[in-house]
């Protein structure tokens, strides 16, 4: 499925708890009064191994994917078992297609920063798991997919085919090969300071179907399930999750953030009742301040979304930003249900640059790739703007004069 629409994320049914800080990390728990029915997501571990998943014919996404996520649904959800422990394996280095040897420049590299590919075709030289596709039924009502990847691929594959008119302002390579290849980074979440420290440590509450990670309070990534068992199942995946360079950084600069402490006059607490009502009014204070400020950059964006695959009353979609620069941006993936509630989320807060590279490739796009028209709309001469793009990683899609034009 390809529709493409707008979306705008509501957490309706998902209570937000008081926070657990570690240092610069602060977790936001989310937690469901009841489950959501229908649905079940189970893991699927990969280990460390280099992975390249087929995304279209010559194309291939190359990335660190330590597992991948089983939904389940209809007959076949098991809401009432311990059905979470599904699929769940270690497995040598072979991926679903069978071994493989091949060489991709993406990967975890020592420092812990991942990169992700999208290119045509990897070359032979080290092993590595080959995956077919980003999400792939694997029974009736099963579909497996790679969490966090399915996003990653959508911001890579933004206008991956370049100009659409053979302009004179662009290479031969830009029009015969477009954007390929296409090359971002981001840090592996066991790099994140203080990251790993919170997860082990703090504590899951009952109910609890998500989170909402802070590093130095800026949201860093937003993680929703539809069942709590789900939730305990998958929880330390998100160590293994990449972050952009902006949640590392503030990670590893941060002082402590406060933590949540709530603040009761004691002149209007006269019985136990008294006591758990002011409670209760600190945690809706909480919960609306941080909903509503701390998350806002989130929750209060319009995303473009376009449905990936439809499984019964479930559709699994991922999303991209307007690319504002300057303000928080966010790309993810999401299912939801037959009323637009959300039972599943993963989301990837962008760095400026990455911010600025997709803002540079939709205003390029909408202008047919002109680069007159587009440097007009920048305020800028032809020459800057070319000089932008060159910044930006872009350079080798200019001829030659144009990027060398005072």
């Amino acid at each position: 499925m390809t529709t493409t629409g707008t979306l705008r994320l509501n957490l309706a049914g998902l209570e937000t708890r008081p926070s657990q800080v570690w240092g610069g990390i602060r977790l936001v728990p989310l937690v469901r009064a009841e489950p959501l029915p229908g649905l079940r997501l189970h893991p699927q571990l990969y280990g460390d191994s280099l992975s390249v998943v087929t995304v279209g014919p010559r194309t291939a996404y190359t990335s660190y994917i330590p597992h991948g996520f089983v939904a389940d649904w209809g007959a076949d959800s098991g809401d009432s078992g311990p059905a979470a422990a599904y699929g769940t394996q270690l497995r040598g280095g072979h991926g679903e297609s069978g071994g493989g040897r091949g060489q991709g420049a993406g990967g975890r590299t020592p420092d812990g920063r991942g990169r992700d590919h999208r290119t045509p075709e990897p070359v032979t030289s080290m092993p590595l798991r080959i995956h077919r596709r980003m999400a792939r039924r694997e029974a009736k009502h099963r579909l497996r997919f790679l969490p966090l990847h399915l996003a990653l691929e959508g911001y890579l594959s933004l206008h991956f085919g370049g100009p659409t008119i053979a302009w004179e302002e662009w290479s031969q390579r830009a029009l015969r090969q477009g954007l390929s290849p296409r090359v971002e980074e981001a840090y592996v979440g066991t790099t994140v300071r203080g990251l790993g420290d919170a997860l082990k440590v703090f504590e899951i509450h009952p109910g609890q179907c998500g989170v909402l990670v802070h590093a130095a309070d800026a949201l860093a990534a937003a993680f929703v399930v539809p069942h709590p068992e789900d939730y305990r199942a998958l929880h330390a995946t998100l160590v293994q999750d990449l972050y952009g360079e902006l949640v590392h950084q503030y990670a590893l600069l941060s002082a402590a953030v406060p933590d949540f402490v709530p603040r009761i006059d004691e002149s209007r607490v006269r019985s136990t009742a008294d006591l758990r009502a002011a409670v209760a009014a600190e945690r809706r204070a909480w919960a609306e301040f941080h909903d509503g400020t701390m998350a806002a950059g989130l929750l209060d964006a319009d995303y473009t979304s376009r449905k990936v695959y439809g499984m019964g009353g479930f559709t699994l979609s991922r999303f991209l930003p307007a690319f504002r620069p300057r303000e928080e941006n966010h790309i993810g993936e999401v299912i939801t249900d037959a009323d637009g509630a959300v039972a599943y989320l993963k989301t990837f807060r962008l760095s400026e640059a990455q911010i600025r590279r997709g803002h540079l490739l939709a205003r390029l796009a909408a202008h047919d790739w002109r680069l007159a028209a587009t440097a007009e709309e920048f305020g800028l001469t032809e020459a800057e703007f070319a000089a932008r793009i060159d910044a930006a990683g872009f350079g080798t899609l200019l001829r030659h004069r144009v990027a060398a034009r005072p």
